[in-house]
């Protein structure tokens, strides 16, 4: 019984050693901590912070900052940076990118230019210290990035400014501290400089040129292995940091820049997508926010007033230079005052490289330990002001952004937007499937739908429990986008009857289906599918062919015929085509007359679109194998046809499908028949071409 009991008392004795006590303490001050906090509007952030104050070496020593803290805190780090490359607007950045660098110089260069001279001469330190504290200044972690993930901003301009401009300071700030160390030890020379530019070089040509074009072969020779993706994705998050690390960098900026790699193949509203984001924020990011707060001393600021007055300086320091920063770059860029709020919530927070610099410096002798306690100070202050600071600009952004922003439902016309896809081969249902969950309307309650239709006949009722069965794979695959799949079974003489029957009575707004195979007998007995259905709805219809993954297309060319936009369903399919070409990241090269790109520019302007678009003036349909000579095989070809008896309806687009299979039949290419709402068209709507939803 003794025994027993000092067993027990030995596995609660602090600091805690057992793994399992310790990481179940963990899971529950990430489970509980936001929600206590949430009740008083303290951002789940602080609270997790707080927390590792309390529980920290310098708070009640329930933990230590051992090896395995370490372990998950850089993890976590690694995680948020990745996660802000990853999701960020690379076509907006790519327009912005001039606004990013003005910021960036505001908020590297003022927070320098005030710290320098307050450490020199304020606090006396000399110059390699106060030329490496006062770079510190210039640096800023997203830690409230999180945040505005949330709360579904981080495409907005404001953010993608913030997250450039970090990436931006970061490395200058950290350049800065390499060359420094340098310094230091006297060998800043002609051969540190060359050295420096050769890695930084080899490591740009490994991420930018090696990276993509290897994950790109990964996902599409394994695009079945969804789970090998979440783990190759690690592999490239790690491999980029420690890559980093031998450039002379910091790991910090191997993960940011593994995310741009991978930026265009990871689409925000897929299952891959929604597997890091969720593992990173319930698990990696929390670790790593309370292992800052570990590192807190509270007390370090109450046992001299020097420690206290040198806490306060590089506080005020710190947040001054990145408010002038912001301010600046909303009067340049004339953002309102929540967009500059955001800005100054974003930047404002120092964690991550501060503590690089920081640390890297005390342990080579330049820094003493005032400025290190100091800085643990600024550490957590900044954290908590840029939380609050984020959080309250989001809510307002959010609110404004809802009411204002660019919506779907508006587009289209609709109250609940409806997509339905009629099933012909399982086998290849997938990328149907992908495609409906990356053009879905988020703010719509309605699901997905997988229309199964069987013939009227004494095996009926066993071929729909069969195909029921098939389709739970696909609902899973939902499931893991976070998106609803309905599976619906019809009965009916005729299968296309039955799918039109179906999409009226589901009120679906959409109907997605697949492009014809060959010519051949079974084809040209279910051919006359898509002619029924033009005949007997008005719905949006999409027939797709997708020759390889959808996030491994590089651009998107839409071609358009004349009066396109004077059709009822304009609103509807060109939005899908901007969702499309912003969750692939891929610009979009439209060819329309002068007429139709005019009144394109004007809806992408009224709806605030972040798309990158092109043009190029067509309109010879003769003609149209011309644009051969633009196609590559990385380019997604979407055509706009009509019904007969619509307004931009020619009598060359009934050939086109034709054309299409015959000369681009190695293209991932979408046909759009635009709804109408005046009247249905009459039969053969498709030319005549034998088409089936077979998924291909």
């Amino acid at each position: 019984m003794d025994n027993s009991l000092e067993h027990i008392a030995k596995q609660f004795s602090l600091p805690l050693s057992n793994p399992v006590l310790v990481f179940s303490l963990i899971l529950f001050i990430i489970l509980l901590s936001p929600t206590i906090l949430g009740r008083f509007k303290i951002p789940g952030i602080i609270g997790l912070i707080i927390s590792g104050v309390i529980i920290g070496p310098h708070g009640l020593r329930l933990l230590e900052n051992n090896s395995a803290v370490a372990l998950f805190s850089t993890i976590g780090l690694l995680y948020i940076m990745f996660i802000a490359g990853l999701e960020l607007d690379l076509n907006q950045f790519r327009v912005n990118r001039n606004r990013s660098l003005v910021f960036a110089i505001f908020a590297f260069g003022i927070p320098l230019g005030i710290g320098f001279p307050v450490c020199r001469y304020l606090l006396g330190y000399d110059f390699n210290a106060s030329f490496l504290t006062a770079s510190m200044f210039a640096t800023q972690t997203l830690v409230a990035y999180p945040i505005v993930s949330r709360m579904g901003l981080s495409k907005n301009q404001a953010v993608a400014i913030t997250v450039g401009g970090t990436i931006l300071t970061d490395t200058a700030v950290l350049i800065i501290l390499a060359v420094i160390m340098e310094s230091s030890k006297g060998s800043l020379n002609e051969s540190f400089w060359i050295q420096l530019g050769i890695s930084i070089a080899v490591f740009l040509i490994i991420m930018f040129l090696g990276i993509p074009r290897i994950a790109k072969w990964f996902f599409t020779r394994l695009e079945s292995e969804k789970y090998s993706h979440y783990i190759f994705v690690l592999c490239v998050v790690f491999l980029a940091a420690f890559l980093a690390e031998l450039a002379g960098l910091e790991p910090i900026i191997g993960a940011f820049a593994a995310g741009l790699a991978l930026n265009r193949l990871i689409p925000s509203s897929s299952a891959l997508m929604n597997r890091i984001e969720f593992i990173g924020n319930s698990l990696f990011i929390p670790f790593f926010l309370i292992s800052v707060g570990m590192l807190v001393d509270v007390s370090v600021v109450l046992r001299s007033p020097m420690a206290l007055i040198i806490a306060g300086t590089l506080t005020v320091v710190a947040l001054t230079g990145k408010w002038i920063a912001s301010f600046l770059t909303q009067h340049i860029f004339r953002y309102s005052a929540s967009q500059r709020q955001l800005i100054f919530g974003l930047s404002s927070a120092h964690a991550a490289a501060t503590l690089a610099v920081i640390i890297v410096g005390y342990n080579a002798g330049i820094l003493d330990k005032n400025i290190l306690n100091g800085t643990i100070i600024l550490i957590l202050t900044t954290c908590l002001i840029a939380s609050f600071a984020t959080e309250k600009a989001s809510r307002k952004l959010a609110i404004v952004s809802g009411n204002d922003g660019f919506d779907q439902e508006t587009a289209s016309g609709t109250s609940s937007e409806h997509i339905l896809i009629p099933i012909a081969n399982i086998s290849t249902m997938e990328k149907l499937l992908e495609f409906g969950i990356l053009i879905k309307d988020k703010k719509s309650p309605s699901p997905v739908s997988l229309l199964t239709v069987v013939p009227n006949d004494e095996e009926a009722e066993e071929n729909i429990a069969r195909t029921r069965e098939k389709l739970e794979g696909f609902v899973k695959m939902g499931s893991a986008a976070e998106t609803n799949v309905n599976l619906i079974s019809a009965i009916d003489h005729n299968i296309a009857g039955g799918i039109a029957r179906v999409s009226r009575e589901a009120m679906a707004n959409i109907i997605t289906m697949g492009w014809p195979g060959r010519s051949g007998v079974i084809d040209r007995f279910i051919g006359e599918t898509v002619d029924i259905i033009l005949a007997s709805t008005n719905k949006t219809l999409f027939v797709c062919h997708f020759e390889k993954p959808l996030a491994t297309h590089k651009r998107v060319l839409l071609i358009s015929p004349s009066l396109s936009e004077r059709e009822n369903g304009f609103g509807l399919w060109f939005s899908k085509v901007t969702q499309l070409s912003e969750e692939l990241g891929a610009t979009i090269l439209c060819y329309c007359n002068v007429e139709t790109e005019n009144f394109v520019r004007n809806t992408m302007k009224s709806n605030k679109s972040n798309s990158s678009i092109n043009f190029t003036t067509f309109d010879d349909w003769e003609d149209f194998l011309v644009l051969a000579r633009d196609i590559t095989l990385d380019d997604l070809l979407v055509i706009v046809s009509a019904r007969k008896g619509g307004v931009s309806h020619l009598g060359v687009l009934d050939s086109v499908p034709r054309k299409l299979e015959k000369h681009f039949s190695t293209n991932s290419r979408i046909l759009i028949y635009p709804h109408q709402h005046d009247h249905l068209s009459p039969r053969g709507g498709y030319g005549g071409v034998q088409i089936a939803g077979d998924g291909r």
